[in-house]
């Protein structure tokens, strides 16, 4: 590649697409950076849409691309090493776009591709208010469509964070872990250089030494524009305020990369649903428009989390406010704002969407955990608690107070939306049991509800006049600047930030919901004895299962016991799992009781005559209540209390086979051609030795005893008596008679297969083996002869 100067640059991107189809990845990345130290930005300029297409993937989703959602070190550890240094942001990658940078160069990104809100905004020719997007739309001639005219910095971060959302078909394997693949490393690295939290943000490289890089000259929208309460002609004329000028200092130098990529990750992955479209999608009728995956949820949690840090990090506030003034620079300045002013607003909605629409099953952890994250900033401060105080639940100290109440939102709505999931979740399942606990656990944190509900006071203190949507003014720095430009300083009050923050998110006509209010608390109520109710099922099962356990023997396996049979159990997930889940669910529940007990400071009298109830919600025979039902003419109807009750496998009905057992439909675990040579064989020994085998059972002897436990059903008989319905479904004789049908069985064809095979060690031959099967049978039906009634003769 050295000796290419000469080459034309479409004759340079034919050579390097031949070389993606002949030569291997690691020779492959070797050769680009080769290119990109010696050729210069004028045919660089030629390749880099293509390169950043090829290592991206193409924005329809047809083209993979390096695949670094997938690609990880512990199955792909050469190729994973060479492409986090590649795209690293002192990498070859990152060298190309500085060094594009400096040549003003501009790049068609398609507006089509942008998230709905804002590709409909600039569809309707409405500016959006994020001014990542100002003096940038363009519509070129012959009708091709919008696009955005980007610098290579933008360029390259607009397909790298937007290769999340459309590289959905990508080829993932099951073993594939999201936090341990390249993608998500990169994105770690990314925030952690141009986002640090200790330090400033490194300078870019620049080929005129001491120099810094201009910025590409500003160009003007193509058609006219019309923006939020604001004129046109003034907010498009503006400078691209996000970027430095030629003359600009290092400090602004170091902020405008910054700013550029938190707005793009906020855009690319946040802003799929506006104010308007959230109100709309709360209708089941509309149907979901962007669908966020757990890949996705993951990726935003590390956003929030290394935000919470980059935030945290800001230096104390001098006592001086001039000296203030003059020791803040702009990366202090930008912490200071970044949460509130470029995350918040799309978050909620961002979290309000997954809350409504995100389906009933664990894979909901993710988005839970990204919500505890986010309201939780005081775990990535810097102080760290004593040694000692690990083991116990750290207070949140009041300096947080101010964070909560212009988040309230984020702490009650939200928790009211998780608790209306959880109300129609089975409980019993350790996965959702766990998820009811860790929202608990932290809602339990010392101070934290007193910290929310002194924010729910200040929002409900009446005030004269609040201003319609003074939010955009408030909360936002001026349309077509940055966070830099003037903002409003004057200090308010604490009730005007919670209510602005509440009115800026839900509207003037929102009806607020009080987290400690009656409403919310009968909520809890609900939840709580959904938790004790799901705790007695919990036992139940685990009861049901040491007794299945305890009455399995080595004989049990040449006989079914009766809930095999007619398969009354429908059993759990638990079942799968073992004790351990179950000891695991139980804590989980005791413990979310325990912490919402202190939440809400619930009655402990209300609570124990509640736990009374769930462990009295058994019959007379120990076993637990039918549904909620109502008689009627045609049976019995659920109630809606009844249907969900079985939902959530709170109670069932014992389902049970009332029929002629021979007659059943055959079993998963039976050989369906024994089952039908069985049943005619022994169809044909009852018919023939029908009299006979009524005789013996006639007998009041030991004999009579033997042949009445193991020639009739004592439980059909019962029925059949009771209920005419059930005799007519049953077999015309259902008296005595030989049923061999649980030969049928592979358990009971493995066990005497097994059987033959240890004989046969001992030289015990195949009658000698039948002999020994047989007497052990014989003893084993003359034991349990002598443990029941039998089937005593009828007048009938």
């Amino acid at each position: 590649m050295a000796g290419a100067h000469l080459q034309q640059p479409s004759f340079l991107l034919a050579t390097l697409k031949a070389d993606c189809i002949n030569k291997p990845f690691v020779q492959r990345c070797h050769d680009l950076e080769t290119v990109i130290e010696e050729f210069p930005a004028k045919e660089l300029h030629g390749i880099f849409p293509w390169l950043v297409e090829s290592i991206f993937g193409s924005l329809d989703g047809i083209i993979v691309g390096w695949n670094l959602r997938c690609l990880q070190g512990r199955t792909s550890p050469t190729e994973y090493s060479m492409a986090l240094d590649f795209l690293d942001p002192s990498g070859p990658m990152m060298k190309l776009v500085y060094k594009l940078q400096a040549e003003e160069y501009r790049y068609d990104f398609p507006v089509s591709y942008l998230p709905g809100p804002v590709k409909a905004s600039i569809q309707e020719q409405v500016l959006p208010e994020c001014s990542l997007y100002h003096n940038k739309v363009q519509f070129p001639s012959g009708g091709l469509g919008w696009n955005l005219a980007l610098n290579p910095f933008e360029y390259y971060m607009f397909y790298f964070a937007i290769s999340l959302i459309t590289q959905k078909n990508s080829p993932v394997t099951h073993h594939v872990s999201p936090s341990n693949s390249a993608y998500f490393i990169l994105v770690d690295t990314y925030l952690k250089c141009f986002l640090p939290t200790e330090g400033s943000v490194l300078p870019p490289p620049s080929s005129n030494p001491g120099g810094a890089i201009p910025s590409p000259t500003p160009r003007s929208p193509a058609v006219p524009f019309t923006s939020y309460g604001m004129h046109h002609t003034s907010l498009l004329k503006r400078h691209i305020a996000h970027q430095p000028s030629v003359n600009a200092d290092p400090a602004s130098q170091e902020i405008w990369r910054s700013e550029t990529l938190l707005q793009i990750f906020v855009e690319m992955w946040l802003h799929h649903y506006s104010l308007e479209m959230y109100q709309k999608m709360q209708s089941p009728h509309v149907k979901e428009s962007f669908k966020p995956t757990e890949e996705h949820v993951l990726v935003v949690r590390l956003l929030v989390k290394h935000l919470h840090a980059f935030s945290n990090s800001l230096k104390p506030e001098p006592l001086s406010p001039s000296a203030h003034s003059h020791t803040a620079g702009p990366l202090e300045e930008f912490k200071r704002v970044v949460i509130p002013r470029f995350v918040q607003e799309k978050l909620y909605i961002f979290l309000q969407h997954c809350f409504g629409h995100w389906p009933l099953d664990a894979s909901f952890r993710a988005v839970l955990e990204m919500w505890l994250s986010y309201l939780q900033p005081w775990r990535y401060a810097p102080e760290k608690p004593p040694q000692s105080a690990e083991a116990l639940p750290r207070n949140v100290s009041e300096k947080w107070a101010p964070f909560i109440q212009e988040n309230l939102l984020m702490y009650t709505k939200l928790f009211v939306g998780f608790l209306n999931r959880a109300l129609r979740t089975d409980l019993v399942s350790p996965k959702n049991a766990l998820m009811v606990f860790r929202v608990a656990k932290v809602f339990a944190q010392p101070h934290l509800a007193e910290m929310i509900l002194k924010g729910e006071q200040l929002f409900l203190e009446p005030e004269l006049v609040i201003p319609h949507r003074q939010h955009r003014l408030f909360m936002s720095p001026t349309l077509g600047g940055s966070f830099l430009s003037s903002w409003p300083t004057t200090s308010t009050d604490a009730s005007f930030k919670v209510k602005s923050h509440v009115y800026s998110l839900e509207g003037q006509d929102f009806q607020y919901k009080q987290m400690f209010g009656a409403e919310v608390r009968n909520l809890v109520l609900k939840l709580a004895q959904l938790i004790c109710q799901a705790q007695q099922t919990a036992k139940s099962i685990s009861d049901h299962s040491a007794e299945t356990m305890a009455s399995q023997s080595f004989f049990s396996w040449f006989r079914f016991t009766p809930s095999e049979m007619n398969g009354s159990y429908t059993g759990n997930d638990l079942d799968e799992t073992g004790q351990d889940s179950i000891k695991k669910t139980d804590e989980y529940l005791e413990k979310a009781l325990e912490y919402l007990c202190q939440i809400f400071k619930l009655n402990e009298a209300q609570l124990t005559q509640m736990m009374m109830k769930c462990r009295t919600a058994q019959d007379e025979n120990g076993k637990k209540q039918l549904p909620d039902s109502i008689e009627s003419e045609d049976g019995l109807i659920l109630t809606p209390l009844g249907r969900y009750q079985i939902i959530n496998g709170l109670r069932r009905f014992e389902v049970q086979y009332q029929g002629d057992a021979e007659l059943q439909p055959i079993r998963s675990y039976e050989n369906a051609t024994l089952v039908r040579l069985l049943f005619r064989l022994s169809s044909v020994l009852n018919e023939r030795f029908a009299h006979q085998m009524d005789v013996l059972c006639s007998r009041e002897d030991f004999v009579g005893r033997l042949c009445r436990y193991h020639l009739t059903s004592p439980h059909l008989i019962q029925k059949i008596r009771c209920s005419p319905a059930v005799k007519e479904r049953t077999s015309q004789n259902w008296g005595p008679r030989i049923s061999l049908r649980f030969l049928a069985s592979y358990r009971t064809l493995v066990s005497l297969l097994m059987t033959y095979f240890i004989a046969s060690w001992f030289y015990i031959g195949p009658v000698g083996c039948t002999f020994i099967i047989l007497i052990g049978y014989f003893l084993y039906a003359v034991i349990m002869t002598f443990f029941s009634e039998g089937w005593k003769p009828h007048d009938d």
